[in-house]
């Protein structure tokens, strides 16, 4: 099973503030044993809202909209993509992570290819393999 893990932004994320040497020090070695583990694919942090924009969608219409945006509760500071064998093995993973000060942390399973049914055809099904694949060769 793959897990998104969101960081909720803060005030201070949003104001652009930096980590730590110490916070980086402990979310190195929080990393360092997720990967050891196998369980980690993927983390980044994000620039702040500020640095941002979003695109609207209505009908044929594309409408930009420059950052910072409001409710910082709703904005997302950075991600993991975990693989762990269950959701509650990745909500164990995820209470020993270096985070405190009021800091939130979404858990949401990521979709697998079984999960569509029916509805994605063996056609769209060798598509997805084949830009999987293709992403996987540029990794490398």
């Amino acid at each position: 099973m793959r897990f998104m893990v969101i960081v909720k932004a803060t005030p201070d994320t949003e104001a652009g503030v930096m980590p730590t040497e110490k916070e980086l020090t402990d979310m190195g070695q929080y990393n360092e044993a997720l990967v050891k583990a196998g369980v980690m694919l993927a983390g980044e942090g994000l620039h702040p809202t500020s640095k941002g924009v979003r695109v609207r969608f209505e009908g044929k219409q594309r409408t930009v909209i420059d950052g910072p945006f409001s409710e910082t509760k709703e904005l997302i500071a950075g991600y993991w993509l975990w693989q762990v064998r269950s959701r509650d093995e990745a909500i164990e993973w995820l209470k020993r992570a270096p985070f405190d000060g009021g800091t939130e942390i979404e858990l949401r399973q990521v979709f697998e290819m079984e999960d569509f049914g029916a509805e994605l055809t063996p056609e769209l099904r060798e598509q997805e393999k084949r830009l999987a694949a293709e992403i996987g060769s540029r990794k490398a």
